[in-house]
């Protein structure tokens, strides 16, 4: 069990998998603990719910206020309808475009099977939301605090950040981060569908509004937010540019002259070769959208 004291009030419970390899510092769920009460944020998918039900166990939770999903992928929100069967007093709060999805989740299921194969199953499937527990608010009140709640189209057009006081729960809108000694590594979050100009606005749309506090989808949580993502976004225009520059390949040979030109030119993506063989290997599988998302939106641009 790792569940992670991050500030006075604030946690993360980590929520690794067996299988497949690497899958470590990589799942997690936020949890802001007022007392017994709680929000949390990104319940992960329903194979790691016992890991989060035991994190708030050993935190004294015994009601769940609120569920509050930046996005409801199968990895951050799969778990939700589950996690609600526990917690009879919650409710969910998300994107408007995400609830009908959450109260029949059989589309969206059947889309993280076609795109994610095997890895899809280990997630475990999505059970149901009843539709009088979810909606949207631009803010609410939970825990004894006030939280807002940004669009922040990119990753997902649906995706949502999240402003309690000086935490900024970012999803994956400042990408995916690995922490390492002498330096983290960084990558961008960019399946496809994706639109680099959609991305950066709303990177530009949460500055001045981001917090002290970055907690991240994936994975920890970073001071000075807005460092954060404005480090996002210069990263995120450089691998469009690497994308750009060698478009005229095809298959095995374009990633590896991309991924080649990111390691030598991306200080942040260059810690790749110091990551664990096994999280290598986990970050193998998703670099493969990441590069699909932004070489879809390049070839649109012409």
């Amino acid at each position: 069990m790792a569940t992670h004291r991050i500030a006075d009030g604030l946690f993360l419970v980590d929520l690794d998998l067996a299988e497949p390899e690497g899958f470590r510092r990589f799942l997690s769920a936020w949890v802001i603990r007022d007392g017994p009460a709680a929000v949390v944020v990104d319940p992960g998918p329903a194979a790691t719910l016992p890991q989060l039900l035991e994190g708030l166990e050993e935190l004294g939770v015994t009601g769940v206020e609120v569920v509050l999903l930046t996005h409801i992928h199968i990895d951050h929100a799969g778990g939700t309808g589950l996690l609600l069967n526990r917690h009879r007093g919650a409710r969910v709060v998300c994107h408007p475009r995400a609830i009908p999805h959450l109260v029949d989740p059989s589309t969206l299921w059947e889309g993280s099977r076609k795109v994610l194969g095997a890895l899809a199953e280990a997630y475990g499937p999505i059970t149901p939301v009843p539709p009088d527990r979810v909606g949207f608010s631009p803010t609410l009140e939970a825990t004894g605090r006030g939280i807002a709640a940004l669009p922040t189209p990119g990753h997902a057009p649906h995706h949502l950040a999240f402003r309690a006081g000086a935490w900024f729960f970012a999803g994956e809108l400042g990408g995916v981060r690995y922490p390492l000694p002498g330096g983290d590594y960084w990558r961008p979050a960019t399946p496809p569908p994706f639109r680099h100009d959609v991305f950066r606005e709303s990177l530009e749309t949460v500055k001045g509004r981001a917090g002290g506090l970055c907690c991240l989808g994936h994975y920890g949580a970073v001071t000075g937010a807005e460092e954060v993502l404005a480090q996002a976004s210069e990263q995120l225009d450089l691998w469009v540019e690497a994308v750009r520059r060698h478009r005229r390949m095809t298959g095995e040979e374009f990633e590896e002259a991309v991924l080649a030109s990111l390691r030598a030119e991306d200080p942040r993506f260059g810690r790749f070769r110091d990551l664990p063989a096994d999280v290598r290997n986990r970050e193998r599988y998703f670099l493969a959208n990441t590069l699909k998302g932004l070489r879809g939106w390049v070839e649109k641009q012409g």
